[in-house]
C-alpha cells in the first residue's frame, strides 16, 4: 500500500476552517475493538485510490480482514466503468474497506454493493438526517432543490483469493460551484442536520458492520438475512422506466420491476418479457 501524506509547505491541513480533519485516533478508539469487523483504520491526507491501495496490499498477503483506508483527498478515484471521482480535500468521506466473506458463496457476492448501499443509506439517515435513495446498482442518490442528484458512489472489486474491497465515496459539503457535474449533490446541499465528517464515517462503518454480518451469518441469502427486501424499499430505480446500457454495446429498456436473488435488476420489455441485468449502466427515464 503506497498512500502519499501532504507533506509540501504549501498544503495546509487547516486551510480550510469548515473542513477540518478527520480524527484517526478517535475513530480507532470507537471502532476498532476484540471481536468486531474492523481491525485497523489508516487516514493519510492524500493518495491516488484507496481501492487500489487495498487491492495492492491483498496482493502482498499482508491483509486482515476490517482493514480501513481513508484519505482525506483522493487524485486517482475510480468509479464503475472507470470514471474518475475528485473533489476537494476533506470535502467528503472517501474510504475502502477489505473483506473476507468465508461460509458466503461466491455466486452470492455480488450482492456486496447494493448491501453497501443499504448500510450507508441507513447511516446517512441516522446521522445526517438525509434520506438516500439507492440507484441501481451503486449509485447514493439524494434530494436538491426537489431533484435527484449523486451525492456518492460504490465500487466492489476481487481483490485476490477470498477478499473483496469496497471502496466509498461520498460528497458531504460540496458546494454548488464545486461539484464535478450538473447532477451531482452533497450531504450539506440536502440540507444535511450534521455534516461532520468523523460522526458520518462512524455510523457508515457500525452500520456496514451490523449488515454484513447479517448477511455473512445467513451464509448470503439475501431472502433469511432481510437485505433484498431493505434494498428494494429504498431503490429508486424500481417502477421507473429505465434504459439499460449494457457491455459489448446493446442497451435495452423497460420498466424495472424488481432485483432478484442474485442481485440483478429485473425490466419487463415492450416486448412483454422480463430480462434480468446484472452488469450495466442504468439511466433512469421516468417513473410509471
Amino acid at each position: 500500500m503506497t498512500p502519499r501524506d501532504a507533506s509540501d509547505a504549501n498544503d495546509n491541513r487547516w486551510s480550510d476552517l469548515d473542513r477540518p480533519p478527520l480524527n484517526a485516533t478517535a475513530l480507532r478508539k470507537a471502532l476498532v475493538r476484540d471481536g468486531g469487523l474492523w481491525s485497523g483504520i489508516e487516514v493519510v491526507a492524500r493518495t491516488g485510490s484507496t481501492n487500489s491501495d487495498l487491492v495492492a496490499l491483498a496482493a502482498e498477503g499482508d491483509s486482515a480482514e476490517g482493514a480501513v483506508l481513508v484519505a482525506e483527498e483522493q487524485d486517482a478515484g475510480r468509479g464503475r466503468l472507470d470514471r474518475q471521482w475528485t473533489a476537494p480535500a476533506r470535502s467528503g468521506l472517501f474510504f475502502s474497506v477489505l473483506l473476507k466473506p468465508s461460509g458466503v458463496p461466491v455466486e452470492r457476492w455480488g450482492w456486496l454493493p447494493l448491501l453497501t448501499g443499504v448500510a450507508v443509506a441507513t447511516a446517512l439517515s441516522r446521522a445526517a438526517g438525509v434520506d438516500t435513495a439507492l440507484k441501481w446498482p451503486n449509485d447514493l442518490l439524494v434530494t436538491v432543490d426537489g431533484a435527484e442528484r449523486k451525492a456518492g458512489g460504490i465500487l466492489a472489486e476481487r481483490a485476490g483469493p477470498g477478499t473483496v474491497v469496497v471502496g466509498i465515496g461520498i460528497n458531504v459539503t460540496l458546494r454548488e460551484d464545486e461539484l464535478p457535474v450538473p447532477g451531482a449533490g452533497s450531504l450539506a446541499l440536502a440540507g444535511a442536520v450534521s455534516t461532520d465528517r468523523d460522526t458520518v464515517l462512524r455510523a457508515v462503518l457500525r452500520s456496514l458492520e451490523q449488515w454484513y454480518g447479517r448477511w455473512r451469518d445467513a451464509a448470503g441469502d439475501p431472502v433469511a438475512s432481510g437485505l433484498q427486501e431493505t434494498y428494494a424499499a429504498g431503490c429508486a430505480t424500481l417502477g421507473r422506466v429505465v434504459r439499460a446500457e449494457l457491455p459489448g454495446g446493446r442497451s435495452i429498456s423497460g420498466e424495472a420491476v424488481a432485483v432478484d436473488g442474485d442481485g440483478r435488476l429485473v425490466l419487463a420489455t415492450e416486448a412483454g418479457v422480463q430480462e434480468p441485468v446484472g452488469a450495466g449502466d442504468i439511466v433512469h427515464l421516468r417513473a410509471v
